[in-house]
Formats: structure tokens, sequence, C-alpha cells
């Protein structure tokens, strides 16, 4: 079946999440040709800079535009009373959130009252909140309509912020924090305003479990990467709202352009909390993970211990913790700064860490035994009771395996044990069957006369 795939104007053209570009007669992936993907973004009519012709300064809430002028007056060290004196439409303009007193797109998503959003259509803008208990159960929701400048602090209010207790090392007193930094919250949300794609109609999405926040927003991440963002620190070449994101600035809701995400991961690293983990794998969509707990503990004594430590191996060593992959090349690296050990692509916390956090005893249970040890536990196992069915077998091992494998990777490794034993013609199936088979130990040969 073939497939035609029209030239790009100004977006790329998508193809099972794929980018692609004409170049000449052929069809060539986009990531081929990055200052052709710059062209496009930049050919794109900025819909948050697009006079909405049916709304006036009535469709504005006053309540909205009074905040707007403190946190101009805050964002741009202006004399409160000379910003106050200005009428609205003078306020706006200096603002940049209006063109020359016509109210554009901006103006109604950040301080236009909650009825105003029809005037958007078909674009949609809205944040919901939702609740959801550890069974993935909806408990609660709440949806959130312009004006956007005072619905982050309405979905602020909702998300229980509770208090943790948590133990730092080198004291015998544990310490009361919040599960969330308000400021990470404000900044990710802030994010998924500036951020979002109005033209596909999604809404931003505020998802609260018992011990994390997820935070969507629709359209691609223009940097490609979250490190490239870090590694810059550097305002973004690509926006995909220039003229929102630049009235977020005015209006002292973006604490910089193109800093705010490096400084999400800093807070968190203070708070030592795992690092906020970004999902990038929906070709038009953005999500990021923020977690209210601390995930691994010796990751947490780590960070306390190593303050030395740069935020991009502080991100990979969070990406390890996690269970996330790595390239071969970050595993080497870990790996040459002694913080990891182990063969790629299943590294585990290092000795030294160990030694360090005072955990020795756990790194060793981390590690696990040799291989050897399992197979003769297997032999011993088997000898004693036989006929033993695998599930026998995984009753008496899943628990002396190391910890920092899965269960399913336990199984596997079980799996492989019996089979290396098979075809050392130590173990044979007996009997049973296929799904359920009996294990017994090989009988021994029969000794010529």
């Amino acid at each position: 079946m073939l497939f035609e795939i029209n030239a790009a104007f100004d977006r790329p053209v998508r193809f099972y999440g794929h980018a692609f570009i004409r170049d000449g007669t052929a069809k060539t992936s986009l990531a081929n040709y990055p200052e052709k993907e710059r062209q496009l973004w930049n050919l794109r009519v900025d819909w948050s800079a697009q006079i909405c012709e049916s709304a006036t300064l009535a469709d504005l809430d006053e309540e909205a535009v009074a905040k707007a002028r403190k946190q101009f007056s805050a964002k741009s060290h202006a004399q409160v009373e000379v910003v106050a004196g200005w009428d609205v439409p003078t306020f706006l303009n200096k603002a940049r959130v209006i063109i020359q007193g016509r109210i554009t797109n901006t103006a109604l998503v950040l301080l236009g009252k909650p009825e105003s959003s029809a005037l958007l259509t078909p674009a949609v803008a809205q944040i919901s909140w939702l609740l959801k208990n550890e069974r993935n159960e909806e408990r609660d929701y709440e949806h959130f309509d312009p004006p956007f400048l005072l619905s982050v602090d309405r979905v602020l209010n909702r998300i229980r912020n509770l208090k943790v207790r948590e133990l730092p090392g080198g004291t015998l007193f544990p310490v009361e924090m919040m599960q969330y930094d308000p400021w990470v919250i404000r900044e990710a949300l802030h994010n998924c305003i500036a951020h979002q794609d109005y033209g596909l109609r999604g809404r931003i999405q505020v998802v609260e479990t018992p011990d994390a926040l997820l935070l969507t927003n629709v359209g691609g991440f223009l940097p490609g990467k979250v490190e490239t963002v870090i590694r810059q620190d550097a305002p973004l070449e690509i926006y995909r709202n220039p003229f929102l994101a630049r009235a977020m600035v005015n209006l002292n809701m973006i604490d910089t352009q193109g800093g705010g995400i490096k400084k999400m991961f800093g807070k968190q690293r203070g708070r030592f909390f795992p690092m906020p983990d970004y999902d990038l794998t929906q070709p038009e969509r953005v999500s990021v993970r923020i977690e209210g707990s601390i995930h691994n503990e010796r990751f947490t004594r780590l960070l306390m211990r190593r303050t030395d430590l740069d935020l991009e191996t502080i991100i990979l060593l969070d990406r390890v913790q996690k269970g996330h992959p790595i390239s071969h090349a970050e595993h080497r690296t870990l790996k040459a700064a002694r913080l990891v050990e182990g063969r790629f692509p299943h590294p585990v916390v290092a000795a030294e860490i160990a030694e360090a956090t005072g955990q020795k005893a756990q790194h060793i249970r981390d590690k696990g035994l040799d291989n050897q040890y399992y197979r003769d536990l297997i032999i011993q196992i088997i000898g004693e009771h036989q006929p033993v069915v695998r599930q026998d077998i995984d009753r008496l091992l899943l628990d002396k395996l190391p910890e920092v494998l899965r269960e399913d990777q336990k199984r596997q490794k079980i799996a492989n044990l019996l089979m290396d034993l098979a075809r050392k013609r130590k173990l044979i199936v007996n009997r049973g069957s296929r799904r359920r088979p009996q294990w017994v130990l090989s009988p021994a040969p029969v000794e010529k006369q």
C-alpha cells in the first residue's frame, strides 16, 4: 500500500510519529535537516498573536487585569503608582498582551472571562484537574477556564500538597517538608500553558495520584530533548506561541525564557527528591511527572553527600534509580566516575556509594550472588523435594535474587538458570504438562562393568 506524503508548509508532516519533509523529489526524515525544521516553525502563524475580531475589553476579567498590573510592576520594576495610573488599553499594550488596543488570543487565554473562551473556538483553552487513588481510579475532577492568570492558583489549591517526613543522612530526626515545591508545580503548569498547541483542541491536564503529579499538554517538545534545554542554559530558538510566552514573561508568570526547566530540576535536587520525569514518546504530547516522595533512599543520601555532582550526572543517576534505559556512553560515564558498576544495561549502585551511606549489606543484597550459588541452590531444592514444579522454584528463589531486578526479570533469570542446568544435564523434565513441567535431578550414569 502506498501513502502520499504532501509537502510540509508550516509544520512537519508526520507518519507513524516520525516527521518527514521533501528534499527535491524524495521524502526524507526531517531529523536529518534541523535547519529546515526551524524554517518551518518560522513560517507558522503565531496563533497566540492573532486578533480575536469579535472580542473587546469587556471580555477581560477585571480581577485578572488587576493582578496582571501587580505582576507587571514586580517584573519590570516599574513604580506601582505609575502602572496604576495607566488606563487598561495602555497597560495591556505595554505588557504586550494586546496589540494597538485590539484583543489577542493571548489576552483571552490569560485574562479573559470564563465565558469568553467560546470566542477562541475551535481552539480549546481549559485546564483539567483529576484526582486518582492508588488503583488509578478517578475520585474527583474539576475543569478550569480562563483567565489562566487566576486559574493556576485555583488548580494549586486543589492539589493535596501533604507534609512528608524524610530522614536526611547524618541525623536521627526526620525533617518535615511538603510533598511538592509550589514553585515547581507552578512553573510546570505555566510551561504547559505557554507551549500548548491550542489548535489541536486538547486540554491541559493535571493528574494527581497519592505519590506524584502528572502534567500534560498537547504539542510536541520543540527542543527535542530535555537534556538539550538544560545543557544549553539559554533561551530557546523556537517557541510555539512566542507572543504568549513574551506576555507571560512580562506578567511574571515565567521566570525566564529557557531557564525554567533547569530551575525545576535544581529545585528538586535541593530537596533531594527525584528529578522531574519528562515523557516525550508521543509526537504531539508532552508529559512531566513530579514525584512527591523519595524514590530510592540511597539516591537521596548520595545527593546529600556528593554536592559536587553536576546536574547532568544527577539526571543520569535519576534515570538509573527509576529503571529507565541509558546509553552505553552514559553508562561508561557513570562507571568512570565510580557511580555505577555492573554490566550494561543493568547497572547497580556502586559499593563506594553503599559504603558512604552505611548500607554495605543492602548493596550486597542488590548486587546479588554468583550464578553458581543459585544453580547449587536449585539443585539442592529439587534434590530434597523432587519432583518440583516451576512455581515452587520461583517461590523459593524470588526473594533471594537482587532487589534491583523487577519481578519479571527475576523470573526470567530463574528460567535461564534452569535451562543452563538442563543443558549441562544436571536436571531433566520428568513429567507434568508443557505449561506445568516437573523438574527432577538427572539420574547418575550407570558405570560399565
